[in-house]
């Protein structure tokens, strides 16, 4: 019983680690599980818990929002008042630093790897900014990660060509998981391709300065192939041409949440389209696009309009594992199209 009561323990601590460096909605973690482990084994859970979530090496190094930190840690005090035991001080004390804090205009959230390692973004504290939906982490971006971390053979020794690369989190992992040969983050607005570069650095990665450099085949590489070579590149889908997609040289393509409106769905198969056509003298990429579904009509335009200019695709089955706290309300999914 005591060890069932230790994985218990153990599985509680991690939900909330898990969810708290995501800085995910407080209402997705487990406090009734929480009450209830209170009630059995009295305040040492929630000093464990203040060390995996406020106190966690990666909050103090990388903070989240100071807003974010005080409502949690207000919302823990209720929890352990609840249960009428002696106050702690670490809880007060930790609760008086963070209302001490200013709130800056950047935040953190943090995703931790199976290998130990973490991804760490710095974020817009606002939803939508500067015009732009780029600026923080969807739920599509963790779910393709999932699934390219299950299937890194996808991706080891490729040249990795990602259009839509936001706050950066899709690349990152899989620039520190599935060891692709080179990879390629995209946007098309300046303030994100700034954080994105900030991201790069900020996770041990070097930025080299031109994409469309060539990239040398295995067996004649001089690149250190456990770190990519990682570059950022200004990728506008209305504009640019078939031969300037051509130099990325890319075997791979993906997308995460980039179907949101129909202008958007458009400019995403026009460029697919010239990305199809320019491959003359090597085989075509495949290309990934995942994606929540909001609204089915946006889901069925997008594969209406692959199947106008013949790109074929097929659904990806569902991955088995969830490595990161997201929420799933909503369905997403993954298409693999044949370029």
């Amino acid at each position: 019983m005591a060890r069932e009561e230790n994985v218990d323990s153990a599985r509680l601590l991690r939900s909330f680690e898990r969810r708290f460096l995501a800085t995910r909605g407080l209402r997705s973690f487990p406090w009734q599980s929480l009450e209830e482990k209170l009630r059995d084994s009295g305040s040492e859970l929630l000093l464990d818990i203040l060390q995996k979530t406020v106190k966690h090496p990666l909050c103090v190094k990388h903070p989240p929002s100071v807003k974010y930190a005080r409502c949690f840690l207000s919302e823990l005090i209720r929890k352990h008042e609840a249960i009428h035991a002696e106050p702690l001080d670490e809880l007060y004390e930790a609760l008086a630093e963070v209302l001490t804090a200013e709130e800056p205009t950047q935040c953190h959230r943090s995703y931790l790897l199976p290998s130990g390692d973490s991804v760490t973004l710095s974020e817009s504290t606002a939803i939508v900014s500067h015009g732009t939906t780029g600026l923080v982490t969807w739920n599509a971006a963790l779910y393709l990660a999932e699934w390219a971390i299950e299937n890194p053979a996808v991706f080891t020794h490729r040249t990795v060509l990602e259009l839509g690369s936001g706050a950066g989190f899709t690349g990152l992992a899989i620039c520190k998981m599935c060891r692709p040969r080179a990879y390629v983050f995209s946007d098309c607005h300046s303030r994100v391709l700034k954080q994105l570069q900030g991201n790069i650095l900020l996770n041990s990665l070097s930025l080299e300065p031109d994409a469309t450099t060539p990239v040398q085949h295995q067996g004649h590489d001089t690149h250190n192939s456990e770190n990519p070579r990682v570059t950022v590149a200004l990728l506008d889908w209305d504009t640019v041409t078939a031969p300037e997609l051509a130099a990325f040289q890319p075997d791979i393509v993906i997308a995460a949440d980039v179907l949101y409106c129909p202008e958007t769905i458009l400019s995403l198969v026009g460029l697919l389209q010239r990305l199809s056509a320019c491959q003359k003298d090597q085989r075509a990429p495949d290309a990934y696009v995942a994606f929540t579904i909001r609204n089915p009509e946006t889901c069925q335009m997008f594969t209406t309009e692959l199947g106008h200019v013949g790109i074929p695709w097929e659904a990806v089955p569902r991955h088995d594992q969830k490595l990161f706290p997201y929420e799933e309300h909503s369905e997403t999914v993954i298409l693999k199209l044949t370029l």
